[in-house]
């Protein structure tokens, strides 16, 4: 099976400026991302950028490609990267974001399996089981239903589904090992992105502020399985990587 990664790295965050330049080990961030997608048996990779500075750096062991600074959202970047690196229609394209540098290559290489397998989805993406009942209310990890034919239902930040008999005697209380969290990789094919960036942007995906819910909004079904491999923590400020690198010796 032939995929492609696309990598999207911005420069601009207002918490880590710089982010996929900082340095983890002697190599920058993109540069570890890179590694993943090469280990994961990425047929190609191509890390799009929108500043040159990230672009100088990834030149020296990627393909990349500059692309306009004005997308929303990866998936708009990624458009953007097919038309310019002419991806044929049916090819597997994964998104990989540039601040990922643990990411497994497990997860990479299912995504894109997962999304072969099943012709009857335009998209695939993965979960991982909450742990902590804390993290079912916490807003910055998103929840995914997910059917019988695992096919995603909804994404939201809020805590779905809904507990009637716990939440209704106690708000803040929650079962974990009912709820999912959506790990933010994609896979699509080349022709469905175009389409993806062709629709209008939908109210629920503006009201949740996530993306993935403009595909559910047309009706086009995603892929959703558990990840293989444990995701790795979200690094969103240098102090984050900082704890992160200091838990790995």
């Amino acid at each position: 099976m032939a995929f492609t990664v696309v990598i999207p790295a911005r420069y601009g965050s207002s918490r880590f400026p710089g982010k996929p330049l900082a340095d983890i080990n002697g190599k920058p961030m993109i540069q570890h991302v890179v590694q993943r997608a090469t280990e994961a048996g990425a047929e190609r990779i191509i890390v799009a950028t929108d500043d040159m500075r990230i672009a100088d750096v990834a030149n020296e062991f990627s393909h990349v490609c500059m692309t306009a600074d004005t997308h929303q959202s990866g998936t708009e970047r990624i458009a953007e990267v097919i038309e310019k690196e002419n991806i044929a229609a049916d090819s597997i394209v994964v998104n990989v974001q540039g601040d990922e540098p643990f990411i497994p290559a497990a997860n990479i290489k299912q995504v894109a399996s997962n999304l072969s397998n099943a012709p009857q989805c335009v998209m695939a993406t993965l979960s991982t089981p909450i742990l902590e009942s804390d993290d079912v209310f916490n807003p910055n990890m998103v929840k995914v239903l997910v059917n019988a034919h695992k096919e995603a239902m909804y994404f939201s930040r809020s805590a779905i589904p809904f507990e009637r008999d716990r939440m209704m005697k106690n708000r803040q209380s929650a079962d974990p090992k009912l709820y999912f969290r959506h790990i933010g990789i994609y896979a699509y094919r080349a022709q469905y992105v175009k389409q993806y960036v062709s629709y209008q942007p939908s109210a629920l995906e503006q009201i949740e502020s996530l993306e993935q819910l403009r595909a559910l909004w047309y009706g086009d079904k995603i892929h959703c399985d558990v990840a293989d491999a444990k995701p790795p923590v979200g690094i969103d400020t240098p102090e984050d990587l900082a704890r992160l690198l200091a838990s790995l010796g």
